[in-house]
C-alpha cells in the first residue's frame, strides 16, 4: 500500500516536472532567422490607389458640378425645363420655340390672349394621314402660294358653320351671300355660267359688254328685260332685227315714234294744200317692209309716191 502511493507521488512529480519543462521551452526565444511577410499595401501600388481614388474624387466634383451647371442654364424646375411646362393638360411652351425633326401631336392651340404662329425659311407643311400612314390632305404655305391638297376643300363660317367656299374635282360651290369681285378687269370665265339673278349694286349700273365679239342671251321659256323707273334703249351700227318665227311682235304704249322715216315728194292737188304747211302724213309700207311718209290727201297717196320703194 505504501509502496503504491509512492509510485503515484513519483509519477506526479514526474509530469509536473515535464510540464514546466515543456513550457519553459515554449517561452524561450527562438534563435532561427524565420522570414517574416507583412500584412496590407506597400510601395507603388499604395501610391496608385490612393492616385485613383483621388482622380475619382475630382471626377465625381466635375460632374457634380455639371449637373448643377446644367439645370441652371436649362431652367429646371419641378414643373418643366425653362419655357417648357408640364400640365395636367399636356406640354405648354413659352415664348419662341424650334423643332429641328418632326413633331407628332394630337392638339396644337395658343393662350387666349395670344395669336398661334408657325414660322419657317421655306415653307410650312401640315400633312395629314391615315391610320396605315398613307398621305390624305396637305397643306403647304410656301413663299410664293399656298397649296392645298384633299379630295374636298371647305371654308366654313365661324358662326353657324355653313359652308362659304368648297371646292373639289366635279364643282366650286360658293355659299356665301355674296360674291363680290373688285379686280379692274372683272371676272373672266372660260366657259359658261349659270345664274338664276344678275343684279348690279345699289345706285350701280349693270353693264354687259363683249368688247370684240357677239353678246347673245337665250333662254327657252324667253328673255325679259324691263326698265320700272327708266329708259329702255337698244343702239347699233347696222341693222337692228326684231324677228318673231311664230308670234307676233307687240308694241303697246300711250305713244309710238318712228323718226328718220324718209318722206315722198309728192303734194296734192287740192288748192289749200299749196297756201298751209302739210302737217299730216300717211304711213306707206314697202312690199319689202320698208316704211315711209307720204302726204295726206282726200284717199290714199302711198300708190302715187310708190317710187321710193325702187330706191331700197
Amino acid at each position: 500500500m505504501d509502496r503504491s502511493t509512492n509510485l503515484d507521488i513519483e509519477e506526479l512529480k514526474m509530469t509536473r516536472e515535464q510540464y514546466i519543462l515543456a513550457t519553459q521551452q515554449n517561452n524561450l526565444p527562438r534563435t532561427e532567422n524565420a522570414q517574416l511577410y507583412p500584412v496590407g499595401i506597400y510601395g507603388w501600388r499604395k501610391r496608385c490607389l490612393y492616385f485613383f481614388v483621388l482622380l475619382l474624387l475630382v471626377t465625381m466634383i466635375v460632374n457634380l458640378a455639371m449637373t448643377i451647371w446644367i439645370l441652371k442654364v436649362m431652367n429646371f424646375t419641378v414643373d418643366g425645363m425653362g419655357n417648357l411646362r408640364v400640365t395636367k393638360k399636356g406640354i405648354r411652351l413659352e415664348g419662341i420655340s424650334e423643332f429641328l425633326l418632326p413633331l407628332y401631336v394630337k392638339e396644337i392651340h395658343s393662350r387666349k390672349d395670344s395669336p398661334l404662329v408657325l414660322q419657317s425659311d421655306r415653307n410650312v407643311t401640315v400633312n395629314a394621314r391615315n391610320h396605315m400612314g398613307q398621305l390624305t390632305g396637305q397643306l403647304t404655305v410656301g413663299a410664293d402660294a399656298v397649296e392645298a391638297q384633299c379630295k374636298r376643300f371647305e371654308v366654313r363660317a365661324s358662326e353657324d358653320g355653313r359652308v362659304l367656299f368648297s371646292a373639289d374635282e366635279d364643282e366650286i360651290t360658293i355659299g356665301a351671300e355674296k360674291l363680290k369681285v373688285t379686280g379692274t378687269e372683272g371676272a373672266v370665265f372660260g366657259h359658261s355660267v349659270e345664274t338664276p339673278h344678275i343684279r348690279a349694286e345699289p345706285s350701280q349700273d349693270l353693264r354687259l359688254e363683249s368688247p370684240t365679239r357677239s353678246l347673245i342671251m337665250e333662254a327657252p321659256r324667253g328673255v325679259q328685260v324691263s326698265a320700272v323707273a327708266g329708259d329702255f334703249k337698244a343702239t347699233c351700227r347696222k341693222e337692228l332685227h326684231l324677228q318673231s318665227t311664230e308670234g307676233e311682235i307687240f308694241l303697246n304704249a300711250d305713244t309710238i315714234r318712228l323718226g328718220n322715216l324718209p318722206t315722198s315728194s309728192f303734194s296734192s292737188s287740192l288748192p289749200s294744200s299749196s297756201s298751209s304747211r302739210q302737217t299730216v302724213y300717211e304711213l306707206c309700207v314697202c312690199p319689202n317692209g320698208k316704211l315711209y311718209l307720204s302726204p295726206a290727201g282726200v284717199g290714199s297717196t302711198c300708190q302715187y309716191s310708190s317710187n321710193i320703194c325702187l330706191w331700197s
